[in-house]
């Protein structure tokens, strides 16, 4: 496996964690390549938006920007909201076959792997949903705001799994009440669902990182 894929797995996954110092000589040492390898490797996590690089420093993981989350999920909230409601009033008999079928693999792919890491296949299938749900408005630049905002989101997507440990979420039933209402041609439920299921994602990460300096209170 490429170094690149390696390192973006592993941020992925929450083995790197958000702000983690990549230091080139322990990386190129585990990955015995050379420093050349290590930096194109970085370079490229950096233009993914994976990673950062800090002025005589290197590179760091990305760090968890809560203004910027928090704009994001108000934009996405929004926009989300409104490409939804032309999807439920425009889409026809195809779309929601297909979406059927989008939810159909989804609920079927586990989330994580055995090993308890975070199944890519899922995460593919998981964005397939969501765009399908949307794709129904008809409206291409609609949609390619939205796959935008959603692209930006992705990394907290997955971070608000591994990072924040939100294991009482019923995801699941989330993506079937989702489906449902939007099949139903219900608006205001489907509007209303959607919104609690983005706004999910930045809570846990918000509780998680609140955690330590609780702890660290407690502990003082």
């Amino acid at each position: 496996m490429l170094v690149y894929e390696r390192l973006r797995k592993d941020i992925f996954d929450g083995v790197l964690p958000p702000g983690t110092r990549l230091r080139s000589v322990e990386l190129a040492e585990r990955f015995s390549v050379s420093q050349a390898v290590l930096r194109e490797a970085l370079t490229r996590l950096a233009e993914q938006g994976l990673a950062v690089s800090v002025p005589q420093q290197g590179f760091r993981v990305r760090s968890v920007d809560l203004a910027d989350l928090d704009e994001l999920t108000e934009a996405r909230i929004d926009v989300e909201g409104l490409v939804l409601r032309r999807a439920i009033a425009r889409g026809d008999i195809r779309w929601e076959s297909s979406l059927i079928a989008a939810h159909h693999t989804l609920a079927h792919t586990a989330a994580v792997t055995e090993a308890g890491k975070v199944n890519e296949a899922w995460v593919a299938a998981h964005e397939a949903f969501h765009r399908g749900m949307l794709e129904g408005c008809g409206n291409a630049r609609l949609l390619a705001v939205v796959t935008s905002l959603r692209d930006a989101a992705s990394l907290y997507r997955v971070w608000s799994r591994t990072v924040g440990h939100d294991d009482q979420r019923d995801i699941r039933l989330e993506h079937r009440q989702l489906l449902d209402a939007v099949l139903a041609r219900d608006e205001p439920a489907a509007v209303r669902l959607l919104m609690q299921h983005i706004q999910r994602t930045t809570d846990a990460l918000r509780e998680s990182l609140a955690r330590p300096a609780e702890e660290a209170t407690v502990a003082g």
